[in-house]
């Protein structure tokens, strides 16, 4: 399994509400992709401008390969493309040993 975090920053606060509502309808894509195995999109406490988006992949071969080159990735994309300018950062990782044990 292979963790994609994505970093936004949405500066201006009437595009924050639209920004969740277009990942809202984007997630219905990656809900039904067989690559994609959870996600979730988190803001900000102390800095409500900063989102994280968590997606956990079967593996980046299959996310690049399988989701960019699937049916799903052109709505998705469609949905989020607005918001492709505010990405700081978007990368693969991997899982280590450390990890809580109530969760596996």
């Amino acid at each position: 399994m292979t963790v994609e975090y994505v970093r936004y920053r949405i500066t201006e606060p009437d595009r924050r509400s639209a920004f969740e509502k277009a990942y809202a309808a984007a997630a219905e894509h990656l809900y039904a992709a067989p690559q994609c195995l959870a996600y979730e999109l988190s803001r900000g406490v102390e800095d409500p401008e900063r989102y994280v988006l968590r997606i956990e992949w079967t593996s980046v071969k299959d996310h690049e390969e399988g989701f960019r080159r699937g049916a799903h990735f052109p709505p998705f994309l469609d949905a989020v493309r607005p918001y492709t300018g505010d990405i700081e950062e978007m990368r693969h990782y991997e899982r280590t040993l450390v990890v809580d044990k109530r969760r596996g």
